[in-house]
C-alpha cells in the first residue's frame, strides 16, 4: 500500500510532464541555463582563486626575502659583545618573531643544520618559533630542500596551532631560507608561515556572490521563459479546448482573435476550418436525414403494394400444379423472391429505426444456451441442405438480462452466415460466462476472411465475394443489424478470420443491463487457429 501511495505522485508528475509543453520548455531551459551558469561560475571562481593564490605567493616570497635580508644585515652589524652564539641566536629569533607578529605571519628558526657547525662549536641546537605555532606544520619535503643545498624554497601547507591557543588550522604558504650565524658559523633554517585567511575569506565571498547571482539569474531566466512560453502555449490550449468542444458536437464554437501576429492568423485559419467543417457536417447530416427519411418512407410505402403482390403470388403459388412447367417454375420463383423481398423490407425498416434512434429494448432474464439451441433447431433444414452439422457447446446455463428477440436475431444471423460459408464443415456455437459477462461465439472452418475484412463484414450490403450465392436468402443487412443490436445492449460483436482457416464471430454482453464490459470469457481468436494468426492477433 505504501509503495502504491509513493508511486502515485510520481505518475502524476510524469503525466503532467508529458502533457505540458510549457513545463518541459521551462525545465529544459533551466537545466541548460544551470549548466552554463555552473561552467561559467566555475571558470570565474578558478581564475579568481588562481589570481589570489598567485598574488599571495608572490607577496609572501618577497616578504620572506626581505625578512631574510634584514636578518642578515643585523647579523653582519653585530658588535663584538654580541658574538656569543646563544645571545645572538636568541636576539635573531626574538626579532623575527616580533616582526612576524607585527606583519601577520609566523616564524620558525630551526638549527643548526646537520653538518654546518664547526668542530667544537658550542652551537645551541633546537627550534624557536612564534608563540602557539605547531612546528609540525612545516612539510618534511620543504625541510629537506631548505636544510639541503637550496638557498630558499616554498610550498603550500595547512598552518596548525597548539591546542591551548584554540585556533583552527588554516591554509597558507610556507617559505624557507637558510642563513649563517656569525657567532658560531653554523647554518640555520628560517621558515616563514603566511596564513591565507584573507584570501580564503575573499574566495568564500566570491563563491557566495556567484552562487547567489547564479540562483537569481536562473530564477529570472525561468520567469522569462515561463512568460514567453505562456504567450505561445495559451492560444494553443485555447485551440485544444475549442477543438474538444467541436469534437463533442458544439460546432458553433470559435476561437477569439486579437491582434495580427502569427497566433492571431492561426486562430483565424482555425475558425475558417471550423466553419467549413460545420457547413460540411450540416450538409452530411441533412443528406443522412434525407436518406434515412427516404428509406423509411419507401419501406412503409412498399408495404401496401407488397401486400397486394403477396396475395396475388400466394394465389398463383397455390394453383401452380395446374400450370405448365414454365409457368409453374415462374410461380415458385415469384414466391421465393417475395419471401426475400419481405425480409429485405423488414430489415430496411429495422435499420431505419436504428438510424432514427427509435430502437428500444425489452429486457428480461434469458438463458442464452436455450436460445442458441432454439436458433440451431430453426436453421437445421438450411444446414442439412448444405451438408453442415451445427453443434452447441456450453459448460452450463448462461443467464443475462437481454432483449430475447434481438439477441435471437443476432445469433440467427451469425449461424446462417456461418452455414453459408462453412463449405460442408462443422459449425460450432460456444457459450461461456463469468461474473459480469456472457459470450457466444460461432465458429466455422470454411473460406474464412482475408486480412482487413474482419472490420468490413458488418458494413451494410458488404460481401467478400459478390459472385457467391446465398443459400439462406440473406439480404446483406443481417450482420449490420446484428452489430446495432449488440451495441444497443452495450455489448461487443467482433469477427476474426483467416483465408482457408474459417472465421469466428463473438458476441459479448453484460449480464446486467448497463454494466460496462471489460473482457470476454471467450477469446476472439480460437485455439485451433494457426500459430501465425494467433501471433498477429496478439501483436495487434
Amino acid at each position: 500500500m505504501r509503495t502504491t501511495r509513493s508511486v502515485r505522485p510520481l505518475r502524476r508528475a510524469l503525466t503532467f510532464w508529458r502533457r505540458s509543453i510549457q513545463v518541459r520548455v521551462v525545465v529544459s531551459t533551466l537545466v541548460l541555463s544551470a549548466a552554463v551558469v555552473g561552467v561559467v561560475g566555475w571558470l570565474l571562481l578558478h581564475q579568481v582563486a588562481d589570481g589570489l593564490v598567485d598574488d599571495r605567493v608572490a607577496a609572501s616570497q618577497a616578504e620572506a626575502r626581505n625578512e631574510t635580508a634584514s636578518a642578515l644585515l643585523r647579523l653582519g652589524a653585530a658588535t663584538g659583545a654580541d658574538l656569543d652564539s646563544s645571545t645572538q641566536l636568541a636576539q635573531l629569533a626574538e626579532n623575527l618573531v616580533l616582526r612576524g607578529d607585527a606583519r601577520g605571519f609566523q616564524v620558525a628558526l630551526v638549527g643548526p643544520v646537520a653538518g654546518s657547525a664547526p668542530p667544537g662549536s658550542p652551537a645551541a641546537a633546537g627550534t624557536r618559533s612564534s608563540p602557539g605555532l605547531d612546528v609540525t606544520s612545516i612539510p618534511d619535503r620543504l625541510r629537506a630542500e631548505v636544510e639541503g643545498d637550496a638557498a630558499s624554497a616554498w610550498t603550500f601547507a595547512r598552518i596548525g596551532y597548539l591546542p591551548e591557543t584554540g585556533r583552527a588550522s588554516v591554509p597558507g604558504v610556507v617559505s624557507g631560507s637558510s642563513l649563517v650565524l656569525p657567532a658560531d658559523g653554523s647554518t640555520y633554517a628560517v621558515y616563514y608561515l603566511f596564513p591565507m585567511v584573507e584570501e580564503a575569506d575573499t574566495l568564500s565571498l566570491v563563491q557566495r556572490a556567484l552562487l547567489t547571482g547564479g540562483l537569481l539569474l536562473l530564477l529570472m531566466v525561468g520567469a522569462v521563459t515561463w512568460l514567453v512560453t505562456r504567450q505561445v502555449v495559451t492560444p494553443v490550449r485555447i485551440a485544444r479546448r475549442v477543438a474538444e468542444r467541436l469534437a463533442a458536437g458544439r460546432l458553433q464554437e470559435r476561437m477569439h482573435v486579437s491582434g495580427e501576429d502569427d497566433l492571431a492568423r492561426l486562430a483565424t485559419s482555425f475558425n475558417q476550418m471550423a466553419s467549413s467543417l460545420q457547413q460540411q457536417i450540416q450538409q452530411l447530416e441533412e443528406l443522412s436525414r434525407v436518406q434515412r427519411r427516404f428509406v423509411s418512407d419507401v419501406s412503409h410505402e412498399l408495404r401496401t403494394p407488397l401486400t397486394t403482390v403477396r396475395m396475388a403470388g400466394d394465389v398463383l403459388h397455390e394453383a401452380r400444379d395446374d400450370f405448365d412447367p414454365v409457368t409453374r417454375r415462374s410461380a415458385e420463383l415469384l414466391q421465393t423472391e417475395l419471401d426475400r423481398f419481405e425480409v429485405l423490407l423488414a430489415d430496411l425498416l429495422e435499420i431505419s429505426r436504428f438510424d432514427a434512434g427509435a430502437a428500444l429494448l425489452e429486457l428480461e432474464d434469458v438463458n442464452l444456451v436455450d436460445l442458441a439451441h432454439r436458433v440451431v433447431e430453426t436453421a437445421r433444414a438450411v444446414a442439412q441442405a448444405r451438408g453442415v452439422r451445427v453443434v452447441v457447446r456450453s459448460a452450463g446455463p448462461c443467464i443475462a438480462e437481454v432483449d430475447a428477440r434481438r439477441v435471437e436475431r443476432i445469433v440467427r444471423n451469425l449461424v446462417l452466415n456461418a452455414i453459408d460459408h462453412a463449405e460442408g464443415r462443422e459449425v460450432a456455437v460456444q457459450l461461456a460466462t463469468d461474473e459480469g459477462t456472457v459470450a457466444l461465439a460461432v465458429r466455422d472452418h470454411g473460406v474464412g476472411l482475408a486480412r482487413g475484412e474482419a472490420s468490413m463484414v458488418f458494413n451494410r450490403f458488404w460481401r467478400a465475394d459478390p459472385a457467391r450465392a446465398r443459400s439462406s436468402g440473406g439480404t446483406g443487412l443481417g450482420l449490420a443489424i446484428a452489430l446495432e443490436d449488440a451495441r444497443l445492449h452495450g455489448g461487443w460483436l467482433q469477427a476474426w478470420g483467416e483465408p482457408g482457416g474459417g472465421a469466428q464471430f463473438r458476441l459479448t454482453l453484460p449480464r446486467r443491463a448497463g454494466e460496462p464490459l471489460m473482457r470476454s470469457p471467450i477469446p476472439l481468436i480460437p485455439p485451433d487457429a494457426s500459430r501465425r494468426s494467433r501471433l498477429s492477433g496478439a501483436s495487434s
